[in-house]
């Protein structure tokens, strides 16, 4: 059977799973636009990725597990802004139109846009080479929105959960990552060490529960998506700062202190990125209650680094010169 443009949309788009209603969505999924009610008191904050077949995930990836990703790489900004998940809009290419992939990749996205209470509100469809743009929206009160700059000398740099794991799990899919590599040839890797990079590659978490706990306590955050080295970055440039890491206490996850060797690890960590962790600043007076939230939400937090007079990112103690962090135009996903 065909399906058609309207086939797709009604089938697996605008559908009670994905498509859910909330007091802020005046029209979704159906009309030329969806409306939306911003309450006086907050502001809504947007954000959009596009990923590529071949250069965000691997060809031939399931569908499922491509929609979780795409969403949640897309509430992970939100995270870092400490945004409330409001909505989100798609808008997707497909090279056929084929029943049981669109059903597969309804459901990832249904999943995680339950989860979060984040529905569809509307996008559009094309034919073309896979490619998933997702465009979310969130609300937060006004002025309490987390941004890159605000960092100040003196304040200590965290990160939560683990570094290093996003760019690793590339490895465990096969896909060649340069100057990083496993112990051991991957069919020989333990089934535990690879099912879990494949998690960390496809479904990773949003921090958005720390976040909107935390956020009075934050200066500035960022979502790891490039490897700390540039987003740490980021911070330094958009506060006027120097930020300086600690290699030593780079966390990393027990499936990549068994399978890859230092050096691998610390190179993911630093420019490997696909972690969408929360990095952030904020006073040592706070790190007491930072470390509650955390252990509250049974989520690791550690401290990394610490900020400082002057400029750029600085890692005392391991040599990283010509080492650098995520680049679209330096680098590809194929498989």
């Amino acid at each position: 059977m065909i399906l058609t443009e309207r086939d797709i949309i009604g089938r697996y788009f605008n559908v009670p799973e994905l498509a859910f209603p909330r007091p802020e969505i005046e029209l979704g999924p159906g009309d030329d636009a969806a409306i939306l009610h911003v309450p006086e008191d907050k502001r809504l904050v947007i954000s959009t990725d596009a990923l590529v077949a071949g250069a965000h995930f691997p060809e031939g990836a399931a569908a499922e597990l491509i929609a979780y990703r795409s969403l949640a790489v897309n509430l992970s900004d939100l995270a870092a802004m400490a945004a409330e998940p409001l909505c989100f809009t798609l808008a997707l290419t497909l090279p056929q139109a084929d029943s049981q992939w669109l059903e597969a990749f309804s459901g990832g996205l249904a999943e995680l846009a339950r989860e979060f209470r984040c529905p569809l509100i509307g996008g559009d469809i094309g034919r073309g080479p896979l490619q998933i743009a997702i465009q979310v929206h969130g609300l937060c009160r006004a002025g309490h929105e987390l941004r890159r700059e605000g960092a100040g000398a003196g304040q200590k740099v965290y990160v939560t959960g683990w570094v290093g794991d996003g760019v690793l799990a590339l490895a465990g899919l096969g896909v060649a990552t340069p100057d990083i590599a496993f112990n051991a040839p991957l069919e020989e890797l333990p089934e535990e060490c690879r099912a879990h990079f494949h998690a960390a590659y496809f479904r990773p978490r949003p921090r958005l529960g720390f976040a909107l706990a935390a956020a009075p306590l934050i200066a500035c955050a960022i979502d790891v998506s490039d490897g700390l080295l540039g987003d740490a970055g980021h911070l330094a440039a958009a506060s006027g700062v120097g930020i300086v890491l600690d290699a030593e206490a780079l966390p990393y996850s027990p499936a990549a202190r068994r399978c890859a060797g230092e050096e691998s690890r610390l190179r993911a960590a630093l420019c490997g990125g696909d972690d969408y962790e929360l990095c952030f600043s904020s006073d040592p007076a706070n790190e007491s209650r930072l470390m509650a939230i955390a252990a509250d939400l049974d989520l690791p937090l550690t401290r990394i680094g610490e900020v400082v007079a002057g400029e750029g990112v600085h890692c005392p103690g391991a040599d990283v010169s010509g080492w650098s962090s995520f680049d679209h135009y330096a680098c590809a996903v194929e498989g």
